[in-house]
């Protein structure tokens, strides 16, 4: 443990050390942010072009307030968090009024509140909702990280529990059931000096964590029966991870990750692996300086897709679908706002090689000005978004309806 300390402390002076001595009333640790709501959507469909699917149509279901993710139902139904604490449910386009009964006592405070979505994969046999919320501690205190799950009854979750907690955090967590059967759960963590955490292993902040449906520990867990380290521990150095996907081809997760002002991150997650935050990054701290002199370490894990100046990643998911051939195995990210500037949300698509090598990244629905949250592929072959706004909305993407 001694050996990690001194190595976490040179590993962090450049971008630590000039932060710690700034005279103490200099507090921000942000300019101040522009104030520019997005504008409201129009109720309609709306007619959008894009690079290679050319026309596509959006259908828009209003109602949300801070919409965070969503899960498809068998029966057709889309159930969404708010962060607020309140699961709803759309069907048919249409949003139920009434939220859906059996979300704990949620502690929704900043970006904290109810997160992540996922069915069981065998949720036709045992109806289990999983998701992720912050637990209340206190009243003055960041929410618990927690994983839960639920029996959907056609109405409502019932017999819900807490099956894992892991630490106090104002940030987010995403969920992901992978091909192993296994849930990958993310912790995020910010900046400095709270942002050391991610690098520390006996602490569960700035990692992916990976747990049986149950949320105990497998056994072939990377650092299992390792001194000094949380076996929950999958990957380890990240900062705010938003988006989690499975490589229709690979099997291997994919998470995608704020940076602070610039080096937000797409990575290929491998066990054990060190992802670098706060060590290393492409991007700048929100005032100015950079993250890292070098943007890399060989005993680190370089990101497959970086965004300078960052857009704000937030969701992820491959097209697998059949309605948008063009888009086949193409991978689709949201970004909320581009470079520090709002009204600058957008949907990117990114395609690659069949080495997994970047080729062409598509910004779209830009004309809507909207903070996309979240993107997901439908049963249908369709696309979902979500939009992070108070007046927040459920958008599907479809080919242009011609008669």
């Amino acid at each position: 443990m001694k050996t990690f300390l001194v190595f976490l402390v040179s590993g962090l002076a450049s971008s630590v050390i000039g932060l710690a001595q700034q005279p103490a009333a200099r507090t921000p640790t942000a300019p101040p942010p522009i104030n520019w709501p997005s504008p409201a959507l129009p109720g309609g469909p709306i007619m959008v072009e894009t690079a290679i699917e050319r026309q596509v149509q959006v259908t828009v279901t209003k109602g949300l307030n801070q919409p965070f993710s969503m899960a498809f139902l068998p029966d057709g139904g889309i159930l969404i968090t708010e962060r607020a604490g309140r699961l709803r449910i759309v069907r048919n386009g249409v949003l139920d009024p009434a939220p859906v009964a059996g979300v704990p006592q949620v502690h929704a405070q900043g970006i904290g509140g109810l997160m992540d979505l996922a069915l069981h994969p065998r949720f036709a046999e045992n109806q289990w909702v999983y998701f992720t919320y912050h637990k209340l501690v206190d009243e003055k205190s960041l929410g618990r990280i927690t994983l839960a799950r639920g029996r959907w009854d056609g109405k409502a979750l019932a017999e819900v529990r807490d099956l894992f907690s892991a630490t106090q955090s104002g940030n987010a967590s995403r969920i992901i059931f992978g091909r192993d059967g296994m849930l990958y759960m993310t912790v995020g963590i910010g900046d400095p000096p709270a942002a050391l955490r991610a690098q520390d292993p006996n602490d569960l902040a700035g990692k992916v964590l990976r747990l049986r449906d149950d949320g105990t520990v497998p056994a072939d867990n990377p650092f299992v029966g390792r001194a000094g380290y949380r076996p929950e521990i999958y990957t380890l150095g990240h900062r705010n991870a938003l988006g989690l996907a499975v490589n229709p081809e690979t099997g291997a997760i994919w998470e995608c990750e704020n940076g602070p002002n610039g080096g937000d991150e797409v990575n290929i997650l491998q066990a054990g692996k060190n992802y670098g935050w706060p060590v290393v990054s492409y991007g700048r701290f929100y005032l100015g300086p950079r993250v890292s002199v070098n943007p890399w370490r060989e005993e680190m894990e370089p990101p497959l897709v970086f965004w300078v100046p960052a857009i704000a990643v937030s969701g992820m998911t491959f097209y697998t679908g059949d309605k948008f051939p063009n888009w086949k195995n193409h991978l689709f990210v949201g970004g909320m706002r581009q470079g520090e500037v709002p009204r600058s949300g957008h949907l990117e698509r990114i395609d690659f090689n069949a080495k997994w090598e970047e080729l062409h990244r598509e910004g779209m629905l830009r004309e809507l000005q909207q903070r996309i949250r979240d993107v997901r592929q439908g049963p249908d072959g369709l696309l979902y978004l979500l939009t992070a706004e108070n007046d927040g909305a459920l958008l599907r993407m479809e080919p242009e309806h011609k008669n």
